[in-house]
């Protein structure tokens, strides 16, 4: 009997080393590793590294939904990666790809530069009255892929989270007809503007015991947009520090919710 464990055993192993030759390791691939490697130059020769992850398949003459997601301020840099830790991994998985045909958009703002030139730490701003440097050129970035990519149109959403959060907000201020829904994630915007983003679906995500950017931040733009006779929808985390991103990117009812917007 002894014999014949001990031989069932190598046989197992046996089996398990050619299944193993054959489907490679038993793991997961990186789904950053999905998203492609670019560069944008702009006339004035401006450039902005991106990651864009298209859809799975890309049928003649459809058109595909484009998510701008914005990062927060620990990913800045030069090396067209740091900015896919957070949030988009979530859009690179099978499982989404396959329910929600999409081009996603990760641009990496440079080291020393903002989404939004204004502090963060503060209890309210005005908009600036131009876009910051990097968001100019994520603007004209995204206005290019319009010409060069099957993109929808009327199916552009902005996402983002803290620093990105605000560059959320920013845009929606500025060009609120670009957008048919927006993921706010624990930023701030400048109430002032809250009759032009009345018509934008847009929710909101904010841990109310973030000590980085004020919760109040998220509770005033949402409060504005609701007296301009918006409906914005707000979710509150109790207890919940700065990282209100990986909850919500996690949930797939937020994602469900994004793609149904259309304008």
């Amino acid at each position: 009997m002894k014999m014949y464990r001990f031989n069932l055993w190598v046989g197992l192993l046996a089996l398990m080393t050619v299944a193993m030759n054959v489907v490679g390791p038993l793991q997961a691939d990186d789904p950053r590793d999905l998203f492609e490697k670019q560069v944008w130059t702009g006339s004035a020769g401006e450039t902005l590294p991106y990651r864009l992850l298209p859809p799975v398949e890309i049928k003649p003459g459809e058109r595909y939904p484009l998510v701008l997601f914005l990062h927060g301020s620990g990913e800045r840099g030069e090396d067209n990666n740091a900015q896919l830790v957070h949030v988009v991994q979530e859009l690179a998985q099978p499982a989404i790809r396959e329910r929600f045909p999409a081009f996603v958009l990760a641009p990496q703002c440079p080291t020393g530069q903002k989404w939004v030139d204004v502090s963060w730490e503060t209890d309210s701003h005005q908009m600036p009255e131009r876009p910051s440097e990097s968001l100019a050129s994520v603007i004209k970035l995204v206005a290019s892929l319009q010409e060069s990519l099957p993109v929808d149109k009327d199916r552009i959403y902005y996402t983002g989270l803290s620093m990105g959060g605000y560059g959320v907000w920013d845009l929606l201020q500025r060009q609120p007809e670009q957008c048919a829904g927006a993921l706010a994630i624990c930023g701030g915007g400048d109430p002032a503007y809250a009759e032009k983003m009345k018509n934008v679906p847009v929710w909101v995500f904010h841990g109310d015991a973030d000590g980085a950017v004020k919760f109040h931040r998220s509770v005033e733009m949402v409060q504005a947009i609701r007296n301009a006779g918006g409906r914005p929808i707000l979710t509150a985390y109790p207890g919940v520090g700065h990282d209100s991103w990986t909850v919500t990117a996690q949930n797939r009812l937020v994602w469900d919710w994004l793609f149904v917007q259309s304008r």
